[in-house]
């Protein structure tokens, strides 16, 4: 199969190969990948992270059909559509147990432990696959495994509701139009922090932009500020974000495209009983979830690359000119 492959750290070491299809195990299931996100992990994966195997194949996010499975697998066929819980867990772990699976203790991220989905075909555990609605675009699918699951988890965490007025930045990236829709389906007020006017049709009550977000955040709640505040941005936003803020408000956070280090005015936060959350991916419960409530989810997608084209891909993700998310279309 060809597949996307590095075997030292550097984009300039990715190079499409031909290596073996991967084996089916009895409780395995082969995926012929159809489409695969490009996000910022698939990035540090293949510049950054220490990785194994090696040499070694990114891809955190996979869309495809059932190829073959193994010998006792009893949910899936051959030909059902699916998607892939990219965290791999024992399952027995204390996390495991809360259902926290993304936090296993004996885990971790697939293309980051294990080679990814920038490949032909994709060979995983039957639980961590899931069936995707047959009324469901490829191009969403594709999008929940990373940037719907990390979103959603984000605002779960911070028990969004009616009463909410929720403020993204980063609102127009994979996780943020995401964020946009899914507080908007928790019935909160949104206000998206972007240059892009499509956001409106993907349920953002405001949109505003950076050097005027604290003004209108104020003008929209009457100068109580937000009550949750969604930062998949990093380190380049933290004082915007929390500026952003009301009293005994949320600011969730997750990603560290801009940076990761930032200075804290604690009085500013525990004068304010500001709660600062973090979290990382989400729980299979979750990843099901968005499969039952996301038919009318949108993705806006910007460019869609070949699997030849995967360099191209990876560095198209600081274009300032990106509009959206970017694809890769393996086969």
């Amino acid at each position: 199969m060809r597949a996307l492959q590095f075997d030292k750290s550097g984009i300039e070491n990715l190079k499409l190969v031909e290596v073996s299809n991967p084996e089916v195990g009895s409780h395995d299931v082969r995926i012929k990948v159809k489409f695969a996100g490009v996000n910022p992990i698939d990035y540090f994966v293949v510049n950054y992270l220490p990785v194994k195997p090696m040499p070694h194949i990114p891809g955190a996010e996979v869309y495809g059909e059932i190829e073959s499975v193994g010998d006792h697998v009893k949910s899936l066929k051959p030909g059902d559509r699916v998607i892939v819980y990219n965290r791999l867990f024992d399952g027995t772990c204390d996390m495991c147990l809360s259902s926290m699976e993304m936090l296993c203790r004996n885990g971790g991220i697939m293309s980051v432990i294990t080679n990814g989905g920038y490949a032909e075909y994709l060979t995983v555990p039957e639980k961590n696959v899931f069936k995707v609605p047959d009324s469901m675009s490829e191009e969403v699918a594709s999008s929940l495994p990373v940037a719907g699951l990390t979103a959603y988890h984000a605002l779960k965490e911070a028990g969004v509701n009616s009463n909410d007025v929720v403020v993204v930045f980063g609102a127009s990236g994979n996780t943020g139009q995401f964020a946009v829709q899914l507080a908007k389906k928790m019935g909160a007020k949104v206000i998206a922090v972007s240059k892009k006017a499509w956001l409106k049709d993907f349920g953002a009550d405001y949109v505003t932009t950076y050097d005027k977000v604290v003004e209108d955040v104020s003008r929209v709640t009457g100068g109580k500020m937000a009550s949750v505040v969604i930062n998949s941005v990093g380190s380049s936003v933290w004082d915007l974000s929390l500026s952003s803020l009301g009293v005994n408000g949320r600011l969730v956070f997750f990603g560290g495209i801009t940076g990761s280090e930032v200075k804290l005015n604690l009085s500013q936060i525990y004068g304010n009983h500001a709660k600062i959350i973090g979290t990382t991916g989400g729980r299979r419960i979750e990843l099901m979830e968005l499969l039952e409530s996301c038919n009318d989810c949108k993705v806006k997608v910007w460019k869609t690359f070949s699997l030849e084209e995967g360099k191209e891909a990876l560095k198209a993700l600081f274009d300032p000119a990106r509009d959206g998310r970017i694809l890769l279309k393996i086969q």
